[in-house]
């Protein structure tokens, strides 16, 4: 992490409010053109367009070297992957994650895409990671510990047949894109840091359909799957409150599946 944890100030909510919607339209566009034949470049375009448009910056652009606007993951890669000329294919997923920089804040959010139409392995993978982001969320709130966040990704994961990726993890946020504390998506209940009101964190658990091994790739960035399976995330940035927690990169439209309705807010237990 890049500096101490730190909460957010009311007055301050409005700003990190924007940056989180600039975020969520830029995936959401992101997954209004997803389609066979597009490359992944393409997807660096439009992110750098969007942003453009929206008055803010990429935050991964250039971030310790980091060479695009956005991370596009297809297949067998976990996260970080590098845009190029790879064309996306029917049946791929894909996964894009987008980091905001507007009005001095950060939002940062992702999602698994379905190219075409998924086999059914495929849909239960992308399907399983989303309720594993979502399961993480539902236990935020004032008094809740980081394990409480890990155990409830791990148990959807593991009941699934499917692996956490342990090596990395969700982060505090605010007015730099990474601060502390680390999430882990993997963990025990009632340990761990405990959650305040105002700590604002991204939840984006990486599930694997086989082992949670993986490797990063000569460019220095592209982290895939060990044995070649393929993997699946959703992110959302969410800020802690007493009786549960603010999602701040809520999509105007349905990430990847058919349409579902998705709350502002969840009623977190501490578990």
């Amino acid at each position: 992490m890049s500096g101490a944890m730190q909460l957010i100030a009311p007055r301050d909510l409005p700003a990190f409010r924007r940056a989180g919607r600039a975020a969520a339209d830029t995936l959401a566009l992101i997954g209004s053109r997803i389609a066979p034949g597009v490359r992944t470049g393409d997807i660096d375009r439009w992110v750098r367009e969007e942003t453009a448009r929206q008055g803010g910056r990429p935050s991964q652009l250039g971030y310790h070297g980091f060479p695009a606007a956005v991370c596009v993951s297809p297949n067998e890669v976990v996260c970080h992957g590098i845009p190029g000329n790879r064309k996306l294919v029917a049946g791929d997923i894909v996964n894009a994650d987008v980091t905001t920089e507007l009005d001095g804040f950060h939002g940062d959010t992702s999602a698994t895409f379905f190219v075409g139409t998924p086999d059914d392995a495929a849909r239960r993978l992308v399907e399983t990671a989303r309720r594993c982001r979502d399961a993480g969320i539902a236990v935020v709130r004032a008094g809740a510990r980081l394990g409480d966040i890990g155990a409830a990704i791990q148990e959807i994961a593991h009941a699934a047949g499917y692996s956490v990726v342990r090596d990395f993890g969700g982060h505090g946020i605010g007015r730099k894109m990474h601060l502390d504390p680390h999430v882990s998506h993997f963990g025990t209940r009632g340990t761990g840091l405990r959650l305040k009101a105002g700590m604002a964190i991204t939840i984006e658990p990486m599930i694997n359909e086989g082992g949670a091994e993986i490797r990063v790739l000569d460019d220095k960035w592209t982290v895939v799957t060990v044995d070649g399976s393929r993997s699946a995330q959703f992110e959302h940035t969410v800020l802690v409150t007493e009786t549960g927690c603010e999602i701040l990169t809520l999509a105007p439209v349905s990430e990847s599946l058919p349409a579902r309705s998705e709350e502002t807010s969840f009623a977190g237990s501490a578990g």
